[in-house]
């Protein structure tokens, strides 16, 4: 269930099917930056890529040399802006591609506005989400809810986007949702309905052990969103913010011109995928050891040209030097932000503390450490009202809850009347009343802890002591002992035996410290492979209109049209369907059962 490496196989295709050596035109209905996630630009030119445009755009030229290739979402705008575009035809000829099912009578649609027959191939492809990771993905979808109910128009939304995921993976699961939460259930129904009209397009081969979608809310476990990082990915997305796989350094003091944005992206840069799940410590020691292998090649690259010999090697090993220095530079520029915002913020003194307050079970202490920290200038407002959220969570409902006390700590700190109340929010929206599981249990977080030290030494372990509850409900899940009555089935079938392959998928969003432990379970624990999706990707930060409890953590913000990173193509695929439609126009259409899935837009 690798959804990244999956999708880099069908690449391929896609030259083979369509790049017939002509300068081929991508109609993408949003930002045209999509493509360029994927490849750099050197890779574009080398697949003949030479122009991207908008399908929206009013002023495109004709240029019949072209051919185009549209790759979009089968939304009714996007349909529209289609038949537009086809009863003026710019470009030689069509190839299209939706990321999920359309249907037959917009197909006819396209069919009648096609008059000068210039559509080459309809397909679709099951791609309508975002393979952030190997095993995470997200639909890139925010405000989701609407109190404890989905928004209206989220609902249908999420369901294609995970329906999607279902039909890429070639999995029709059972499902079990989380009781606790009416959100979970209603998605449970909507998927099941979908698999239900579809049956067709989910007939595949049986299993021994059928696939499970496991279908969570984020409000059964609020405190991992609010926790601060210390793996290189999801500490760059905490402190940075990833965007598109890139990082805005414009605002880093002496930042020079061309690392004012950086991309990060494991497909293209060996360092970062090698320090992915490192913490911050060992990805310094790594930084020291790159910038020193660095320092040993470069009096080579700089050594005196005194033959036409010395000048063909200096040409040849240029390309290789000039990516080194690139990825030396970048990852030295982010790492020292990094470190600089550690220390601006006293992120390690606030990172601990927050370690005590999701795992261990000392009030006075806690109290204390948190109204201490209150009052330290170099906290920020942000971090301040965090670690007031994460003690009103963890002792809500204690005897002796200094709570109110903090609030006005918050006051005093200046700290606005918004931030203020997004901790009683946060309570109505992750608190006991809400919750289907106990995120703290005394003994568990001992054992949690105990276990987590085993064979483990470093300081740095303190600030990684928690583990988030989804670790904790696959372990049940994985063993056969998650209760049904807490994560009923959907339908009178269950599964007795362990499950082999899991969609687990959170509503209000997943987070990077839950993609680490989906990665771990799927290294240590031979015969299951794990996949975890969310609506989005959280970290803590949010935006100054953030005003409820759902949108208090920032989501990694990608293009909300096309959710796509590599495009599927697959000639093997079990279902093609002709259709005779007017105006002479015969279309193909490949209701496609693809091998593997998307990636990171």
């Amino acid at each position: 269930l690798n959804l990244i490496h999956l999708s880099a196989k069908s690449l391929a295709q896609v030259k083979r099917n369509v790049l017939h050596h002509m300068p081929i035109c991508l109609c993408l209905s949003h930002q045209t930056s999509i493509v360029s996630v994927v490849y750099t630009q050197s890779e574009i030119l080398q697949k003949e890529v030479y122009l991207f445009e908008r399908i929206d755009s009013q002023n495109r030229d004709n240029m019949k040399h072209l051919k185009a290739i549209c790759f979009l979402r089968p939304t009714k705008e996007n349909v529209e802006n289609l038949i537009q575009e086809l009863r003026r035809p710019k470009y030689s000829v069509y190839f299209i591609y939706f990321s999920n099912v359309i249907s037959k009578s917009e197909i006819k649609a396209l069919a009648e506005a096609d008059e000068q027959e210039v559509v080459a191939e309809v397909q679709e492809f099951y791609g309508d989400f975002i393979a952030v990771n190997p095993h995470l993905f997200s639909l890139n979808l925010s405000g989701v809810a609407r109190g404890r109910s989905w928004e209206p128009t989220l609902l249908p939304r999420t369901t294609q986007g995970l329906t999607s995921v279902l039909l890429a993976l070639k999995k029709c699961p059972m499902i079990r949702y989380q009781l606790s939460s009416d959100m979970a259930k209603r998605l449970g129904e909507s998927v099941k309905q979908i698999i239900t009209k579809e049956y067709e397009l989910f007939d595949f081969r049986k299993t021994e052990v059928p696939p499970l979608l496991l279908i969570l809310d984020r409000s059964d476990d609020a405190i991992t969103p609010l926790l601060n990082q210390w793996t290189y990915q999801a500490m760059v997305h905490e402190l940075l913010g990833l965007n598109n796989n890139r990082i805005d350094l414009s605002r880093v003091p002496g930042i020079s011109k061309d690392l004012k944005e950086v991309v990060l992206s494991a497909e293209n840069d060996e360092f970062y995928a090698n320090n992915l799940y490192l913490n911050f410590g060992e990805i310094g020691t790594n930084i020291k050891n790159l910038m020193e292998d660095f320092q040993k090649k470069k009096p080579k690259e700089q050594q005196k040209l005194e033959s036409i010999s010395d000048m063909k090697a200096f040409v040849d090993n240029y390309p290789q030097f000039k990516k080194m220095s690139g990825t030396v530079s970048k990852h030295v520029t982010v790492v020292g932000e990094l470190s600089r915002l550690v220390s601006e913020r006293q992120l390690m003194e606030v990172s601990e503390l927050e370690q005590e307050l999701a795992c261990q079970n000392d009030h006075s202490s806690a109290s204390q450490n948190v109204r201490r920290l209150l009052q330290n200038p170099r906290v920020s407002e942000m971090d301040a009202v965090r670690l007031v959220m994460l003690y009103a969570l963890r002792y809500e409902r204690h005897s002796s809850s200094i709570l109110p006390g903090l609030m006005e700590e918050l006051n005093r700190k200046g700290v606005s009347e918004k931030h203020c109340r997004m901790v009683t929010s946060m309570v109505e929206y992750g608190g006991k009343r809400v919750r289907g599981s106990d995120l703290v249990n005394p003994q568990d977080a001992v054992a949690i802890t105990k276990q987590f030290f085993k064979g483990l030494k470093g300081v740095e372990n303190v600030y990684t002591q928690h583990a988030p509850l989804l670790q904790e409900t696959l372990d049940q899940l994985i063993k056969g002992r998650l209760k049904d009555s807490h994560f009923p089935y959907l339908g009178p079938s269950s599964l007795r035996d362990r499950p082999q392959d899991i969609i687990v998928f959170v509503i209000g969003g997943a987070t990077y410290e839950e993609a680490l432990a989906i990665y771990n379970l799927n290294r240590t624990v031979p015969g299951v492979r794990i996949v975890l999706g969310g609506t989005t990707i959280h970290n803590t930060k949010r935006s100054e209109s953030s005003t409820t409890p759902r949108d208090l953590f920032a989501s990694v913000k990608l293009h909300p049209d096309i959710a796509i990173r590599h495009p599927l193509f697959d000639t093997r695929s079990t279902h093609m369907i002709k259709m005779t439609l007017p105006n002479t126009m015969v279309f193909s259409v490949l209701l496609y059962d693809p091998t593997s899935v998307t990636g990171l837009v």
